[in-house]
């Protein structure tokens, strides 16, 4: 476990109640991201995110996980697979929800004193990411949100997964292809763009 989080998980064993908002603010970026993406902001992503959090402190005597947030993200995953498997499906072109959230991967391209138009490209081409990201299986989507949102090695995405790291490796190469072929026409007009 990584410095801060065994500290704060100390704390609040030793019963410093603010420690525990100090570790879900540490994660509470990359965990939601996780939790909203492969719900596709459905299935109320806050009452996962509460229901990790919870199980958090209901079992944290007995937490003997080296990598705190693998272990956050393995009882994520398997909150929204439980859930997944009880719900009965549900269409919904346009979630709410997915309007109203921050688009992450638009966050992460830096605003370079972007013009108005390239900043309605910019904004039109993050949608259009987490449009074919949602589109990926469930396997891969996971792999690729817990890569990209929570930045985890493969060694922890595989445990998480219960398989093994060359499937985890496997699994992103997939997803990888799947979005590349999914905004290849996106690519080529940045390319052109940039030429």
């Amino acid at each position: 476990m990584e410095e801060p989080e065994r500290e704060l998980l100390a704390r609040y064993r030793a019963g410093d109640a603010s420690a525990l908002g100090e570790l879900v603010e540490l994660f509470r970026r990359p965990l939601f991201g996780f939790i909203f993406r492969m719900t596709d902001g459905r299935d109320d992503p806050d009452d996962i995110f509460q229901e990790v959090w919870l199980r958090v402190i209901k079992h944290q005597a007995r937490y003997t996980h080296k990598n705190f947030k693998s272990w956050l993200f393995r009882i994520a995953q398997n909150l929204v697979i439980d859930r997944a498997r009880k719900q009965k499906p549900i269409v919904d072109l346009q979630s709410s929800a997915m309007r109203e959230e921050e688009n992450v991967f638009e966050t992460r391209i830096e605003d370079k004193g972007l013009t108005t138009p390239a900043q309605i490209d910019a904004k039109t081409l993050g949608e259009q990411i987490v449009a074919a990201v949602r589109t990926l299986p469930d396997d891969q989507r996971a792999v690729f949100l817990m890569r990209t949102e929570a930045d985890l090695p493969f060694k922890e995405i595989a445990k998480i997964q219960g398989t093994s790291i060359n499937t985890a490796l496997a699994r992103m190469q997939y997803a990888l292809a799947k979005l590349r072929d999914a905004l290849k026409s996106e690519y080529h007009e940045l390319q052109g763009t940039t030429s």
